[in-house]
């Protein structure tokens, strides 16, 4: 029984230590750390060059400065301050956070854009690839069956209307030959 275990563990190690040195685990791990930093990346995108754009726009349009003013409040619940003027409790307030939304749309946008662009270049180098597989295999194979046809020509026996041709020729040249080897008439003298 423990040798059994012991077969047990050491399969399930070895197939562990395959899968893990597989390619495409060690592809995958690198996905998510570029993702990662591609992800810190879209967010400064969108933080410090997009928002302040969109804030500007949205200042000229809505009177607001920036999308975290843009709320729409189901229930407001305000607390006085001391020189008697209602402030809205955020944290005790029910709203609708329009300008985080907004903020998380342009994320997702953006992030599917590149992702898009760049699928995209990956694919049409691997197409690229793929064909120039294609035209390498293709190139191979006509070479080996033009080497299969020329050594199938001269190891292929003469064909019949030409072994009869040359047996013709060579019976019209013996019957010259045959013509001299016939007994001698007597000559006249």
């Amino acid at each position: 029984m423990a040798k059994e275990e012991k077969k047990e563990k050491k399969g399930f190690w070895k197939e562990f230590k395959e899968f893990i040195t597989r390619g495409n685990i060690l592809d995958m791990a690198v996905g998510i750390i570029v993702g990662g930093a591609f992800t810190a990346i879209v967010n400064s995108l969108c933080n410090n060059i997009l928002k302040p754009i969109i804030n500007w726009i949205l200042a000229a349009i809505v009177g607001t400065d920036s999308l975290t003013g843009v709320y729409t409040f189901l229930k407001t619940v305000t607390t006085t301050a001391e020189d008697g003027t209602e402030i809205i409790d955020l944290a005790s307030s029910i709203y609708i956070d329009w300008g985080t939304f907004i903020n998380a749309i342009i994320n997702f946008i953006l992030i599917a854009l590149v992702l898009f662009l760049i699928i995209k270049a990956l694919m049409k180098v691997q197409n690229m690839r793929d064909q120039a597989k294609a035209a390498i295999a293709e190139a191979e194979e006509k070479r080996k069956a033009d080497e299969a046809a020329e050594k199938a020509a001269a190891e292929k026996p003469e064909p019949a209307a030409a072994a009869a041709e040359k047996a013709a020729e060579g019976s019209a040249e013996a019957a010259p030959a045959q013509a001299d080897a016939a007994p001698d008439e007597p000559k006249k003298e």
